[in-house]
């Protein structure tokens, strides 16, 4: 997978109106909306690492002021998917190899005693969402829709934090596992990898219906930690994307 060139970026530039299309009746603030769109776009891969950005540019094929392109930017930043280079412009990163392995830990950490919680708490109520995600998911994977299997994969995870009553943690996972995204979605393609992450949901969901939180605890464990030799294989079969730092 090649990065950007310097055509690719005039390319890009005509596309930003599709890739970051913003919802016109809706009350939620631009610079989220926005912030939401380009970190979506940075994690499927539509824009590469090494891509430039333009606040102005951006603003101007959008229709919008550059405040809510700003604080966007420096939210990007924030998360680590972006550096902002005084006098240059501003570039997607490359995938860190430290921030995956960082919020593969926080994850962990975090995760597994959600679950305990989730396994201890549920009711039946709780049981047929969690349920119908998973099916969803599952039925992503075989229709090999890769963005709604992301999408999915994302709303298995939260729909055990909310089982835990716990929504609040989610929002601090959010903040944490933007370069983890970038490996996960990466390894989409790989038919193994995604019958896997089917059967470990699975396994989730039937150790948090069965009440073992202990259970629950070391599937989640064994799920997220899948990703060390995911990251090492993909930076051997893509080294342009990522860095060690």
């Amino acid at each position: 997978m090649a990065l950007p060139s310097a055509a690719d970026n005039a390319t890009f530039q005509d596309r930003i109106g599709t890739l970051l299309a913003l919802d016109d009746t809706s009350s939620e603030p631009l610079a989220r909306q926005l912030t939401r769109a380009l970190r979506r776009a940075i994690v499927t891969t539509r824009i590469l690492p090494g891509q430039m950005l333009s606040e102005q540019e951006i603003a101007g094929t959008l229709g919008i002021s550059r405040q809510p392109v700003r604080e966007a930017i420096i939210n990007l930043r924030d998360l680590g998917l972006i550096r902002v280079m005084p006098q240059r412009g501003t570039r997607v990163n490359k995938i860190s190899l430290r921030a995956v392995e960082d919020a593969r830990f926080t994850r962990e950490a975090i995760e597994c005693a959600v679950v305990r919680e989730a396994a201890r708490l549920r009711d039946d109520a709780d049981l047929a969402t969690l349920r119908r995600v998973a099916d969803e998911h599952r039925l992503a994977a075989e229709t090999v829709d890769n963005e709604r299997f992301f999408v999915l994969d994302e709303a298995f995870h939260r729909t055990i934090a909310m089982l835990a009553r716990r929504p609040a943690v989610w929002d601090t996972i959010e903040m944490v596992k933007p370069q983890m995204d970038r490996v996960r979605f990466l390894d989409i393609d790989t038919g193994e990898s995604i019958r896997m992450n089917v059967s470990e949901h699975q396994a989730i969901v039937e150790a948090i219906a069965a009440a073992d939180p202990e259970a629950a605890s070391a599937v989640m464990a064994r799920h997220l930690r899948s990703v060390r030799p995911t990251v090492l294989r993909l930076r051997d079969r893509l080294p342009e994307m990522f860095e060690e730092v």
